[in-house]
């Protein structure tokens, strides 16, 4: 295999077939020891992390495709802590869809004057851009289109398919007594005309899951789905 890419949680391998495997890592986002999803360098490291992160992204991945959503998602190997997916191509530099059920995180401490913490928001979608140096800026529909980004018709099947997905994750969570928060995804282009895939995974790490009043530690998430 030839690695195309090192990741913060992940490195990317372009195997002899031409699909890609993404091998995990025990490493989380986060800052100062402490884990955010919202955040965008590594904070910590946690042994067993990147296999819980890909049994779950495995759980979930398999749920979507058989909705008959579309996925990168091929095989998982526990063992090797590794993913194959179909090969994508990311749109501009990558982007990052949230979809929000609660006004937490880095919502709340922008829009703390008009709105209460926990509030509902019924799967609210925005929309950052991969920049590290930049903070991963938020990014409006229409910058999206005016800086060739995204087509009008390519945002709107991004959110309508993240208003899906996530509903599905969130109903599946709600069977466990669990409560989604938020959610973070990713989106590529496959290589048929056309074609657009949920891509990256699907783990702990990139949501914000509460029981009750509780948060759910990223790697606790596991003992619920199984």
């Amino acid at each position: 295999m030839k690695r195309i890419y090192q990741g913060k949680t992940k490195d990317v391998y372009e195997k002899e077939d031409g699909t890609i495997r993404l091998m995990f890592k025990d490493e989380m986002t986060g800052k100062d020891g402490v884990f955010d999803p919202g955040e965008n360098q590594v904070g910590l490291t946690v042994e067993g992390s990147g296999r819980s992160g890909l049994k779950v992204s495995q759980y979930f991945f398999e749920l979507l495709n058989q909705a008959g959503i579309q996925t990168h998602f091929l095989a998982a190997d526990l063992e090797e802590k590794s993913m194959d997916v179909k090969k994508a191509v990311v749109f501009g530099q990558g982007l990052e869809v949230i979809c929000r059920y609660k006004a937490v995180g880095s919502f709340i401490r922008r829009y703390a004057d008009y709105i209460e913490s926990g509030a509902d928001l019924n799967g609210y979608v925005e929309i950052t851009i991969k920049d590290d140096e930049r903070q991963d800026p938020f990014i409006s529909k229409d910058a999206l289109v005016l800086l060739g980004i995204l087509s009008e018709a390519e945002y709107d099947l991004i959110k309508e398919q993240t208003k899906r997905i996530c509903d599905l994750i969130k109903e599946e969570l709600a069977t466990k007594g669990l409560t989604l928060y938020d959610i973070k995804l990713e989106f590529g282009r496959g290589e048929k005309p056309g074609e657009i895939m949920l891509i990256d995974e699907l783990s702990g790490g990139n949501m914000r899951v509460f029981n009750g009043e509780e948060s759910v530690y990223p790697l606790d998430l596991e003992t619920y789905l199984f």
